[in-house]
């Protein structure tokens, strides 16, 4: 038997209306927190749904149809009146409470995370944190984790989330440690995932190689403790005391930064407070991040 025809739902009235005020998919996907895939994906599926186009396509961009602009002012409006509801509740709800699982990598978690949870702390003090440290995805699907803070340029499509920032790599080393003939230290195989940085370590001269590292925390240890000089993300190299740019950040080296969760616990409390401070917090360290 043939399933009924689903009704239009409220993540169908934002995808319309995200494309409608960014004027395209990839700008609409990054601002819901989904890959442009999934975007063009569903938006066939809406269109099929309602049985009439919701864009022209242009090589400018998406330009609403009536009927998108339509879908787009009814967006509008609900999004008001939830606001104008959450404002009468605010206050109401009783603070978020119990316990979170985060992963992340050793670097993010020591030298990006760390520095935010005394913040997190007073903010939210009845929320538990269990932090996860380890350099593979955990499967959020699974309940490994309630969050993941990740570098990633193609976080899984089963995720939602922010993407909070560029993460710059530059050249590092201890003072007196430039020049061509100094030794290397390259990330092992566990960082096998890195390929702009395995492409160029793989250029390096095995006679010139000091250390390989099997994480990006230990990479910034051995280049701080002079054994070589090393790509690190400028976040890391610029925290550590004694460490200098060899040289500008390079843009093939940058990777993503990423706040995840998985779409069955977004709207938990504990889970959307700490998203919400952690992204807040993120983005006023956005600079530093990104090099700029």
């Amino acid at each position: 038997m043939a399933e009924p025809p689903r009704d239009i739902a409220w993540d169908d009235v934002r995808l319309i209306d995200a494309i409608a005020r960014a004027g395209g998919l990839p700008a609409a996907a990054a601002r819901l927190g989904i890959h442009h895939s999934t975007a063009f994906r569903r938006l066939a599926q809406i269109e099929a749904l309602i049985g009439a186009p919701l864009f022209e396509r242009h090589r400018s961009g998406y330009v609403p149809t009536p009927a998108g602009e339509e879908i787009a002012t009814l967006a509008a409006r609900m999004d008001e009146d939830i606001t104008a509801m959450m404002r009468r509740l605010a206050g109401q709800a009783l603070a978020p409470s119990g316990e979170v699982r985060l992963a992340t990598s050793d670097s993010l978690r020591a030298d990006l995370l760390m520095p935010l949870l005394p913040g997190l702390r007073a903010a939210q003090p009845a929320i538990r944190l269990d932090v996860v440290t380890g350099n593979a995805a955990l499967n959020l699907s699974r309940r490994d984790a309630d969050i993941a803070l990740r570098a990633s340029d193609a976080p899984p499509e089963t995720l939602v989330g922010r993407r909070l920032a560029r993460i710059a790599w530059a050249l590092y080393g201890v003072e007196g440690m430039a020049g061509d003939s100094a030794p290397w230290v390259l990330p092992g195989e566990a960082l096998s995932g890195m390929r702009p940085l395995q492409r160029r370590a793989a250029g390096i001269p095995p006679e010139r190689v000091a250390l390989r590292c099997d994480s990006v925390l230990g990479l910034t240890e051995a280049v701080r403790a002079g054994l070589g000089v090393g790509y690190l993300p400028c976040y890391a190299g610029d925290a550590r005391a004694g460490l200098q740019r060899l040289a500008p950040p390079e843009p093939e080296l940058a990777g993503t930064l990423w706040l995840l969760t998985h779409p069955d616990l977004r709207q938990t409390p504990r889970v959307r407070a700490v998203m919400d401070h952690l992204a807040e917090a993120v983005l006023l360290h956005r600079a530093g991040i990104e090099a700029a």
